[in-house]
């Protein structure tokens, strides 16, 4: 139930980042948790929050994006994946326990959303959710600067993750990151 994840936008795309903990209460359930989860070619998502609530959200959206993909014939925008999301939580009011990092890089250029429970969202530079999310956001705030490359938003992203598994119990294990250019997305583990 407890993570850190986090994004940020560089001068080619987005980072996006997680911890690979998951917890039931105060018990490590799974240590090797993937919270980045699949929405389009050119689209991922982090999921903090209930893990079967993140996961069940990210897949339902995911399969209408690839329906709306094969009926339109063009690519996912990330504006349409944000939409579909906050739809289906703001219909629940808040009892999807679904806190979402949304990032992808489209025709316009790279996004990046926080799409809070309750169906609300904000578009933002850089963005960490979660119970490690304070001292992720201490490490953005201070090492944060626009345009930045793609390896200094990477370094940047683990750091902060990094920092949300130091100083959260919640949070731990190791790091996964997501990098979404134009061209092509990598998932490293």
């Amino acid at each position: 139930r407890d993570h850190c994840v986090a994004g940020v936008v560089f001068k080619d795309g987005v980072v996006l980042g997680a911890d690979t903990r998951a917890t039931s209460g105060n018990i490590v359930a799974d240590k090797n948790c993937a919270k980045i989860h699949y929405m389009a070619p050119n689209i991922y998502c982090c999921g903090a929050g209930t893990a079967a609530d993140t996961e069940n959200v990210t897949d339902m959206v995911s399969s209408q994006l690839q329906l709306h993909r094969l009926s339109t014939g063009r690519k996912s925008r990330v504006i349409t994946g944000l939409r579909m999301l906050t739809q289906h939580l703001f219909r629940y009011q808040g009892h999807i326990g679904a806190a979402l990092v949304l990032g992808g890089v489209d025709f316009s250029g790279p996004h990046l959303y926080c799409v809070y429970p309750h169906g609300s969202s904000s578009i933002l530079p850089f963005v960490t959710m979660g119970s490690g999310s304070l001292a992720a956001m201490s490490v953005f705030e201070d090492r944060y600067r626009p345009d930045m490359e793609r390896a200094e938003a990477m370094e940047l992203v683990k750091d902060a993750i990094r920092s949300g598994i130091f100083n959260d119990l919640g949070s731990g294990s190791s790091v996964d990151l997501c990098v979404i250019t134009k061209d092509k997305t990598e998932y490293l583990r």
